[in-house]
C-alpha cells in the first residue's frame, strides 16, 4: 500500500478522535455543580498534545523523507492546501484564535507574554520561510538546473548525478519541514503554559472547531468539484 494511502487510512481514524475530543473539550466548558473544571482541564490537555504529536509522528513516517509529498499532501483537500505554510498550518494562526476564543479573560501579564511568543514565532516563521525559498531557488542554478536540462540524454553516471543532487534538495527541504513542525509545537506549549487550565481548554476546542470545521467545507467544496467535472464530460 502507497504511503499516502496508509497516512490517508490513519488520517481518517484520527479525525475522528479529533471530534471526539473536541466535543469533551466543549464538555469541560459548560457549569455543572460539583464539578472540579480546573482539575479536569489540566487532564485533558496533555492528552490532546498527545494525540497531535501522534498526527506529526505518523506523517513523518508516511512521508519517509520526501518533502515534496509532504509540500503538497494529497491527503488534504484542495482548501486545506491553501492554508498550508511548509507542509502544515502557519504558527501565528493560532494568535487570531486565541484573541476569539480567551482574549476578554486573559490579565495584562498573560497579555504581554503571549505577544513575546508571537513575535518569536514570527521570527522563526520569516527565516524558515527564506531558508524554503533558498532551497527552492537551488532548482533553477547549476549544477541542478544543467541535469535537469540535459535528462532526456543522461546516460550512465550522469543518471545518479541527478539522483544525488534531487536526494540532496529533498533532505534539505525536510530539515525545514522538521524545523517548521517544532516551531508549530513549540508555539501551541507556550500559549497554552501562559494560559490557565480553563482558557486552555477554550483555546484548543476552538482550534479544534477551525481544523474540522476546514476539513470538513473542504472536502464537501472537492466532492462538489468532482461532481461537477464529472456531469461536464
Amino acid at each position: 500500500m502507497a504511503a499516502n494511502s496508509i497516512f490517508t487510512s490513519f488520517l481518517e481514524g484520527w479525525l475522528i478522535r479529533q471530534e471526539s475530543f473536541f466535543q469533551e473539550l466543549e464538555a469541560l466548558l459548560s457549569p455543572v455543580d460539583g464539578f472540579d473544571r480546573n482539575l479536569e482541564c489540566s487532564k485533558i490537555i496533555p492528552r490532546v498534545f498527545s494525540h497531535y504529536q501522534e498526527f506529526y509522528t505518523e506523517k513523518a513516517r508516511a512521508a519517509g523523507g520526501d518533502a515534496f509529498l509532504l509540500i503538497s499532501p494529497p491527503w488534504l483537500s484542495s482548501f486545506e492546501k491553501s492554508l498550508l505554510w511548509i507542509s502544515g498550518f502557519r504558527p501565528s494562526m493560532l494568535f487570531p484564535i486565541i484573541e476569539r476564543s480567551v482574549a476578554e479573560d486573559l490579565s495584562a501579564e498573560q497579555k504581554q507574554r503571549i505577544e513575546a511568543v508571537r513575535s518569536e514565532t514570527r521570527r522563526k516563521e520569516r527565516e524558515f520561510t527564506q531558508a524554503m525559498a533558498r532551497i527552492q531557488e537551488t532548482v533553477a542554478e547549476p549544477p541542478l538546473y544543467g541535469l535537469m536540462m540535459s535528462y532526456e540524454k543522461v546516460v550512465n553516471g550522469e543518471t545518479s548525478d541527478i539522483d544525488g543532487a534531487m536526494e540532496e534538495l529533498k533532505a534539505a527541504m525536510m530539515a525545514v519541514v522538521e524545523n517548521a513542525d517544532a516551531l508549530r509545537g513549540w508555539t501551541a506549549a507556550e500559549v497554552v503554559g501562559i494560559l490557565s487550565p480553563v482558557q486552555s481548554v477554550k483555546f484548543l476546542a476552538a482550534v479544534s472547531r477551525f481544523q474540522l470545521q476546514a476539513r470538513k467545507w473542504g472536502m464537501e467544496r472537492d466532492r462538489e468539484r468532482g461532481n461537477i467535472t464529472t456531469n461536464n464530460n
